[in-house]
């Protein structure tokens, strides 16, 4: 997983509610013995400013192991200041995108909270701060209802890819 650099990787998920980040992170990671973090849910149980939580990243580049993060990545800003603390650690981030069609997102969506209107209301709330990604990010771009072993041969050909850049 580290290939030829000496710099560990850090692989950034990034996408709309339910489009499958979680369940391909949390496999991915699985797969490859890789740390993983999810970024929303360490910041609501420990009630972090982004301040605190990019010092939690600091903390957890000195393992130096390769990371999966999840979370946390909302806006330009947010991944900008992520990939400046994982550069600085000596890492070498990539940003996946995780990409699902509104019909999947609705339905997973009203599955998860039980209510459409709740389902509605959770979704305009994520979707309004978030941005797409900008061009200079190059992206991995993923989709969300393939299946996961088409998923990571995606990633590690895009992984592979931006060691050749």
């Amino acid at each position: 997983m580290e290939g030829k650099k000496s710099r560990p990787r850090a692989i950034l998920i990034f996408g709309a509610p339910c489009s499958g980040k979680t369940t391909f992170a949390e496999k991915f990671a699985a797969k490859f013995d890789l740390a993983y973090y999810n970024f929303d849910e360490i910041r609501e149980r420990c009630r972090l400013t982004r301040k605190n939580l990019l010092m939690v990243l600091e903390l957890i580049c000195r393992t130096g192991k390769t990371l999966v993060i999840e979370g946390g990545l909302d806006t330009e800003k947010d991944r900008a200041e992520m990939r400046n603390v994982l550069r600085s650690s000596g890492y070498e981030p990539s940003l996946v995108w995780v990409q699902t069609d509104m019909s999947t997102i609705r339905m997973r969506m009203k599955s998860r909270f039980k209510s459409v209107s709740a389902a509605r209301d959770a979704y305009d709330a994520a979707i309004e701060r978030m941005e797409a990604p900008a061009e200079m990010e190059h992206p991995i771009i993923l989709s969300g209802k393939h299946t996961f072993e088409t998923q990571t041969k995606h990633i590690l050909a895009g992984l592979a890819d931006s060691e050749k850049k």
